[in-house]
């Protein structure tokens, strides 16, 4: 193990359990490039500020562009207390003492915050690419199924007909706000924390507009006591993923119920299925299961986070070295997640006679019946108890609505006429919903287009 960068001040060094505890090499090392990137910066600001040579810059700036290309040749990173430290030493071996100048004017603090903030940003790019890509495939099969029914549910009861096609563009609309947050997060954590040193500023004469603009942050933070302490970011991040991952579990659920023998409604390919170790018949939905219970996990880490920034005094606390474990761990679920189903999506294949049968069943009209009457002057309230009244009788009688005579229905109410035979089918119930976000074919076809350019803005 290399020398820590604090070891002056002690006579002897960390024992192996409490190094060992104390590391950071083992997760943090994601950092990698953009400490990298970051510690360029930094470097040619205080070259250009005077700080250092430009020939001590220069010699620092290609002393890290060579760790990089190590890295990428297959260096082992190991042997340091975190990233930041064995960049450091490696800067060092290559280059002599001229590398110990590079934290001239930094901080471990402001460093390991920049580094994060830099991260999380790009971690939220990726989230929104993934977050798009599972649109793409909503939206596929809301285009291929704009003239298919399904029934509509509330309280997992059939409820009304819907357009197959409005069945998706409800969960691209969830996504969408997903993706929404995330942009509205990146644009908060753009603000660059490098300058603030320890705790109180430096008193070099640094320039933060130099390495701002060099990194692509939109501003420098103006408080640097919060800036080395701010997680607020990285547990944003985590509220977004867990909302993401909700909505993707509500997905999940949908797709565990429809693709059962119960109800049959989609099939999804044996490519994307998994069997029993013990009932040969079985064909299970393992993946959208794992992404279901993945959610709790995602849950956990925000709860983990929130709970290790309630307490902390200002300014910088070890305990914020736990908010790297929980946001890498579920940067990969998410975007794991999203991938799978994104690629599920666009196989799953839809029974749609079954669909359009079930759309028929549970007296999914009967709303159909009681606007009928509503809009011909019978008070709501009355044609509601009309038509409930209806309903029992097509229960006693062992009919559905759409089997009823016109007799039938006149000696239930005499402002019944001819066309209510029409109006009581599946097809002309969900045509009927032509309001903006229905369930009639129109309708769904301006949510297609609504949410292609909509996510056309991201």
């Amino acid at each position: 193990m290399k020398n820590k960068l604090w070891q002056g001040r002690f006579d002897t060094p960390l024992s192996a359990d409490a190094d060992a505890f104390n590391q950071s090499l083992t997760f943090d090392q994601k950092l990698f490039d953009v400490d990298l990137d970051a510690s360029i910066a930094h470097a040619t600001m205080l070259g250009a500020c005077g700080i250092l040579t430009e020939e001590e810059a220069k010699r620092i700036c290609e002393g890290l562009k060579e760790i990089r290309r190590d890295a990428a040749a297959g260096m082992p990173v190991s042997g340091a207390e975190d990233i930041h430290s064995f960049i450091e030493g490696e800067l060092v071996e290559k280059i002599g003492d001229t590398g110990k100048k590079l934290h001239t004017a930094r901080s471990r603090n402001d460093q390991v915050a920049t580094d994060m903030r830099l991260y999380v940003r790009s971690s939220c790019d990726a989230a929104i690419r993934a977050l798009k890509d599972l649109i793409g495939a909503l939206l596929l099969r809301a285009r291929e199924s704009v003239h298919y029914l399904m029934p509509g549910f509330t309280h997992l009861r059939k409820a009304q007909p819907i357009n197959c096609a409005q069945y998706f563009n409800a969960y691209s609309e969830m996504f969408l706000r997903d993706i929404d947050r995330f942009s509205a997060c990146r644009a908060r954590l753009n603000v660059m924390p490098l300058g603030s040193a320890a705790l109180a500023g430096t008193s070099y004469p640094i320039d933060r507009e130099i390495t701002r603009e060099l990194l692509g942050f939109a501003a420098v933070s103006q408080n640097a006591l919060d800036a080395v302490s701010d997680r607020d970011f990285v547990a944003e991040y985590l509220f977004c993923a867990s909302l993401a991952m909700a909505h993707l579990s509500r997905l999940c659920e949908d797709t565990i119920l429809y693709t059962s023998e119960e109800f049959g409604y989609w099939n999804i390919p044996d490519e994307y299925s998994t069997g029993s170790s013990i009932m040969p018949q079985k064909k299970n939905p393992d993946l959208p299961e794992l992404v279901r219970g993945k959610t709790g996990r995602v849950y956990g880490a925000l709860v983990s986070l929130l709970t290790v920034i309630k307490g902390l005094p200002l300014a910088y606390n070890k305990d914020l070295q736990e908010d790297k474990e929980v946001f890498f761990d579920t940067e990969t679920t998410l975007l794991q997640c999203l991938g799978i189903y994104a690629a599920l999506m666009k196989k799953i294949t839809l029974n749609v006679n079954v669909m359009y049968d079930a759309a028929g069943e549970g007296f999914s009209t009967a709303t159909d019946v009681a606007d009928y009457l509503a809009k011909r002057g019978v008070p709501f309230r009355d044609a509601h108890a009309v038509t409930g009244k209806l309903v029992r009788d097509c229960i006693a009688a062992g009919k559905k609505l759409e089997g009823l005579t016109l007799e039938e229905f006149k000696a239930a109410s005499p402002v019944f006429e001819e066309d209510i035979l029409e109006t009581v089918k599946v097809r002309s119930s969900a045509e009927a919903r032509n309001s903006v976000g229905g369930s009639s074919v129109k309708a769904a076809r301006q949510g297609i287009s609504s949410i292609k350019k909509r996510l056309a803005a991201y």
